[in-house]
Formats: structure tokens, C-alpha cells, sequence
């Protein structure tokens, strides 16, 4: 049984996370997980694991959605220098509604803005479907970008022949020494690109690098997968020209992390030739799908993400809240 907390039974308020632990939103992050295996293939328990270790230190910003003395919904921030990221948003199904989600949302950019040096606020939430009438917190500073959430079943994927890249390149397996190469090359790939929008971190080669050491370091898109991540180097100049790097989200499922191509050799099967090594490997190691988020208007992605077999199952959201400190 959920753990029972004060507000008074019919009154549905926000409550700051700092205040409950882990036992608090046990049957919450219960439902969520079985939500994302339900609807993503994804095993989400390592990421509600850490979220209950946070929140067992008190070390969690955000805010929990309580009726009847119950959580029925949480959100969570981070911040980071004058940027702040929410990391989740999840309402239980019985519970869910524009109003819900919206009163969370409030919360955390409330807890965000409040008193902070906050000046752009940057969130992915998968669990909220696309809504272009829906009026959200913070409109007035809002900028929304479509993602889709691609899935490849390897069982009813067409075959991936092996066609060399009309670019002569090296491509080998991923080490932590590609790092300073490999945020070079997503700082050059990204510049003026619409995700640079999305996730500031693409502007620069340090935003690059930490990004990197996320991915690499925490379970937020699965745990890091080294076998089946691959660099590939341009031979007629030695540096890195393209990276496909994958992690595992389910003991039967796979993720490609980031796949980056240098401007100067897209088209010429650069990005194909990664990713087919990716999911090639990703397959000898027992992985019956794999899936990916792109961007809806990157169209030339989504075409050669569809030309291999990944089906668009879900559409989301990027969020973007900029200007509100200037005003």
C-alpha cells in the first residue's frame, strides 16, 4: 500500500519531493515502469531506482501531485549553471489530464524560476502526447518541437546489406578516448541544426562533453553499450567524420543514443554504415528491437531511419522556455 500523507482526503495539492521519500511514490513509479515496458519496450526500473535514491536523501527538486492523501503524479528538475532540465512527468492513467499534468508542470517551473538565475528551461516528456491546442505553463515563452519515438522490430525489418560508404573511412568500436573527438564532431554536426534548439549542449564542444559523459555515465537512455557503439574517421583527412552510439534499455531491447554525421560527408553512407553495424551487433547480442527519438522536421533522418525499418509509435515533445528572466 502507497504510504499515506497529510494534505486532507479530497484536496488535491502540490507537495515538494524533498518532503517524502522513496515509500511516498512507490506505486507511482511502479505504474510508470510498467507503463514505459508497456508502451516502449523499455525497462525503466533503473531510472525509478534512482529517483527513490534521491529522493531518500532529500536530494530531489520538484513536486508530487497528492489526492486523497496519495501521489498520483511527480515531476522532477535539475538545474544546471543558468539552465534548468525536468527530468520527468508522469501522471497515473486514472488521474491524467490536461489539468494534472498542467498543475505539475506549474510546479516545477515555479521551482525553477523561483528566487534562480534560471534563464532557459529545456524538457523531453515522453508520457505527454502532442496536443497543439493545448495551452501549457509558461505559453508566452514556449517553443515546442515534435519528436517521434521510432521502434525497429527485427522481425519484421527488411534485410540490411552490407554497402560500403562512398567516403573512405576507418570505422571502429567505440572508446572512452573518442570523447574530445567526439564532442568536437557533435558541436560542428549540430551548428545552426534544429537541435541545437532543443538541447543547448550541442552548441559548444564543453555542452558536447557533457552530454556525452551523461550517456555514458547514467541510465536516463539505458546503460551505455560499448560493443555495439562505433566511430568512423575520415582517411583523406584523419578525423572523426560520424558516431553511432547505443545502449540497452530491456534485457531484450536496444536504443541508439546519438547518431552524428559531419556535414561534409552526409550522403554518402556514412550514417547508414554506422547505424547497420549498430544494429547488427545490437542483434547478435539478443536484442529483438531497438528504437530512437528524432526530430519530426528532420526529415532526411526520418527517411533513412524508415528506409531501415524503424516505425514512428510515438509522438512527443520538446519543450523550450526562454525569456522569461528579461521580462
Amino acid at each position: 500500500m502507497a504510504a499515506r500523507l497529510e494534505p486532507a482526503p479530497g484536496v488535491r495539492e502540490l507537495v515538494d519531493l524533498r518532503k517524502l521519500s522513496s515509500i511516498h511514490l512507490d506505486n507511482l513509479l511502479q505504474a510508470e515502469t510498467c507503463e514505459w515496458d508497456e508502451a516502449l519496450d523499455w525497462d525503466f526500473k533503473k531510472s525509478a531506482d534512482l529517483v527513490r535514491r534521491f529522493l531518500d536523501l532529500r536530494a530531489l527538486s520538484g513536486c508530487a501531485l497528492i489526492d486523497e492523501n496519495q501521489a498520483v503524479g511527480y515531476s522532477y528538475f535539475v538545474l544546471e549553471e543558468q539552465k534548468g532540465l525536468i527530468g520527468d512527468l508522469y501522471v497515473v492513467p486514472a488521474h491524467r489530464s490536461a489539468e494534472t499534468e498542467n498543475q505539475l508542470l506549474y510546479g516545477v517551473l515555479e521551482g525553477l524560476i523561483t528566487g534562480s538565475q534560471v534563464s532557459r528551461i529545456e524538457a523531453q516528456l515522453m508520457m505527454i502526447p502532442p496536443d497543439p491546442g493545448r495551452v501549457l505553463p509558461g505559453a508566452d515563452f514556449l517553443t515546442t518541437y515534435e519528436r517521434n519515438f521510432m521502434l525497429l522490430d527485427f522481425g519484421a525489418a527488411p534485410p540490411l546489406p552490407d554497402k560500403p560508404a562512398r567516403r573512405r573511412v576507418h570505422i571502429e568500436k567505440w572508446s572512452d578516448h573518442h570523447h574530445d573527438n567526439a564532442a568536437q564532431l557533435i558541436a560542428g554536426a549540430y551548428a545552426g541544426h534544429i537541435d541545437s534548439r532543443i538541447n543547448d549542449q550541442y552548441r559548444s564542444v564543453a555542452g558536447a562533453r557533457r552530454f556525452l559523459y551523461n550517456i555514458v555515465q547514467y541510465p536516463g537512455c539505458g546503460s551505455f553499450f560499448r560493443p555495439a557503439s562505433f566511430v568512423a574517421f575520415d582517411l583523406a583527412r584523419g578525423w572523426m567524420s560520424g558516431l553511432s552510439l547505443t545502449s540497452l534499455v530491456g534485457p531484450h531491447a536496444g536504443h541508439i543514443t546519438q547518431i552524428c554525421i559531419s556535414p561534409e560527408v552526409r550522403g554518402t553512407g556514412v550514417g547508414y554504415e554506422l547505424l547497420r553495424r549498430s544494429l547488427v551487433t545490437l542483434q547478435e547480442q539478443g536484442c529483438q528491437k531497438v528504437s530512437l527519438t528524432v526530430t519530426a522536421a528532420n526529415g532526411d533522418a526520418v527517411t533513412l531511419y524508415e528506409r531501415m525499418g524503424f516505425r514512428t509509435i510515438r509522438k512527443f515533445w520538446a519543450y523550450v522556455w526562454e525569456g522569461f528572466t528579461q521580462r
